[in-house]
């Protein structure tokens, strides 16, 4: 017979009397079943051990079963302990189930409610584009009704002196029937009767002639005051006008004042001041403040190396202040410009213009001078180079807009040049006008009139006045332009912000919704039919923000999965150089 093991030979003992096993673990489940199962093989060595010790030891064996009947007492506290835990363990898991249907149940319902919302906006937007249609219709009515009765009025007038015509004839019928009657009977009237009808006809068609005039009197003058009594209601009118005026308005500033705090003096004041209206007094105002506080500076503090500073600005500590004058730094950012023009345009504009630094003043001033030109460009708005090259530095706006507009007056010039055969610097103002629409002939003819006027045109001039065109394209020591030059780019942003309003309103979607690459060409094609194919790449990849070479051909199905909000395309397009190419074609009669 072989050898059994010490606990093979314990679980072939009978169950001592009195001991009772506790078998509610098989009606648990199988993972917790799995888990106490597990934790009895880990101890059943243990104590099939200490059994054998108490077996073996009988010196200690009433006090090693005293600690053993202890710690069998604990455990089965502990399982008592467990087993009580376990329907809280259940009913929490039921709870879990619970929130979490009533979680999903709470979603289903706002997934309702916004869905209801929804469809409630889109009924709002159909009423709103029904009412829109039934105020264009009833506007079409009421002109309709206007142009009526207009006519009716025609009409009546027409009639009232139909009236008045045949009134006027059955008069002379009945005059010609009385003098017939007077003829017959020559012996009452002591004088020729031929001659006295005559008289009275004479006499009658006097009569009828001034009945008329009096008559057009009345009806062109009789709403007519007399011009004492106008004159005074005008003077009483303009009275409370001004009373009016002065009582709800805002007092106009006394800008005399300011003549005595400018640098300068009086005569400096009047010379900014001039021309200009209080808005632009007040930027001409704030630069003279600036400027005052930029001067007393010497030291500026870096901005420090943050992504959000631009490359040129990234330093830590304190930069010098150059204190260059106005003069200085226009005539710096005229050669940086003309260096831009003359290389190849690898680097972004940032870049170029920290390496003109360094190579102008060296690698130990430049970040200074960097500091220093950028203050000053910050301040003086009014300056066409510096608020130009701030924009174009700041990536406000593309220096293919700064290129191209002087391009464009470059041309102008060359024209007006070959215009001029005598080469003495002066046009008509008949050749004036031919070569401004000659070279912009897209410009409506008020532009083309304000150009004039601010070349010199006034109503008194003729045709035959001489204009001295090369002092239009001069500048004075600080860059500015003459009005002439500041009206052609004042007209180019306008035209371009005219240019974006035709394109949104050919969308037909509002800025804040998505608009496809095929959509936004699409609609630059229906309002510059002329454009070119590189054009529109051009333009799309700009507002999409995409190289030209990844860009899906036309009518490629990625061309849909391209998509911008629509007011952020529009100002990326604002950025570049986007003007129209060629007219729009009138719209098909209906």
């Amino acid at each position: 017979m072989p050898e059994l093991s010490f606990p093979s030979l314990c679980r072939l003992q009978p169950r001592p009397s009195g001991v009772t096993i506790d078998e509610s673990f098989l009606t648990e489940d199988k993972s917790t079943q799995n888990r106490k199962l597990l934790q009895k093989r880990r101890t059943l060595p243990y104590r099939e051990i200490f059994e054998f010790f108490i077996e073996d030891f009988k010196t200690y064996k009433p006090l090693l079963s005293s600690i053993k009947n202890a710690y069998e007492g604990m455990l089965a506290h502990q399982r008592e302990k467990i087993r009580a835990l376990e329907p809280l363990k259940a009913k929490l898991v039921t709870v879990n189930e619970d929130c979490n249907e009533r979680i999903l149940a709470m979603r289903a319902e706002e997934k309702y409610e916004i869905s209801l919302l929804k469809k409630e906006k889109m009924n709002l937007l159909k009423l709103i584009d029904k009412k829109n249609e039934e105020k264009i219709s009833l506007q079409s009515e009421v002109t309709k009704l206007r142009k009526n009765l207009a006519e009716e009025y025609l009409h009546y007038l027409s009639e009232r002196d139909a009236r008045k015509i045949l009134i006027a004839d059955l008069n002379e019928l009945r005059y010609q029937r009385e003098d017939m009657s007077l003829a017959q009977s020559p012996g009452i009237w002591g004088e020729d009767p031929v001659k006295l009808t005559l008289a009275l006809t004479m006499t009658r068609q006097d009569l009828t002639r001034t009945q008329m005039e009096l008559n057009t009197m009345k009806a062109n003058f009789g709403d007519v005051v007399p011009r004492r009594d106008f004159e005074m209601q005008e003077k009483t009118n303009k009275h409370l006008q001004e009373q009016e005026i002065q009582r709800t308005s805002t007092p106009r500033p006394d800008w005399t004042k300011c003549k005595d705090v400018v640098a300068g003096g009086p005569d400096r004041w009047q010379m900014l001041a001039e021309g200009k209206n209080s808005d632009q007094l007040v930027d001409v105002l704030l630069e003279e403040i600036g400027s005052g506080l930029l001067r007393e500076k010497d030291f500026f503090p870096g901005l420090g190396y943050g992504e959000a500073i631009p490359a040129f600005l990234r330093f830590d500590g304190l930069v010098e202040n150059k204190k260059p004058s106005k003069k200085d730094v226009v005539n710096l950012l005229k050669d940086a410009w003309k260096e831009r023009l003359a290389e190849e345009q690898k680097e972004t504009f940032p870049d170029f213009f920290f390496n003109f630094l360094e190579h102008r003043f060296g690698p130990s001033d430049a970040m200074a001078w960097a500091y220093t030109i950028f203050e000053n460009i910050k301040i003086f708005h009014s300056n066409e180079v510096m608020s130009q090259f701030y924009a174009v530095l700041m990536g406000k706006r593309s220096e293919n807009v700064y290129v191209t507009q002087k391009e464009i007056v470059a041309q102008l010039l060359k024209e007006m040049t070959n215009a001029d055969s005598q080469n003495e610097g002066l046009l008509t103002m008949e050749q004036f006008n031919t070569v401004l629409k000659s070279t912009f002939p897209l410009k409506t003819e008020e532009q083309i009139q304000e150009l004039m006027e601010a070349g010199g045109w006034h109503l008194s001039s003729s045709n035959a006045d001489l204009l001295n065109y090369r002092s239009l394209f001069m500048e004075d020591e600080e860059g500015q332009s003459e009005p002439f030059v500041q009206k052609l780019w004042e007209q180019y942003m306008d035209e371009k912000d005219e240019y974006l309003r035709q394109l949104k309103q050919e969308l037909g979607i509002e800025l804040h919704e998505e608009v496809t690459l095929p959509k936004l060409r699409g609609g630059l094609m229906t309002i510059d039919p002329s454009l070119d194919k590189q054009t529109v790449n051009t333009y799309m990849s700009q507002a999409f923000q995409l190289p030209e070479s990844e860009m899906p051909e036309e009518g490629d199905e990625k061309e849909e999965a391209v998509v911008e909000i629509l007011q952020t395309a529009l100002e990326r397009l604002q950025v570049i150089d986007i003007r129209r190419v060629g007219p729009r074609e009138p719209e098909p009669a209906s």
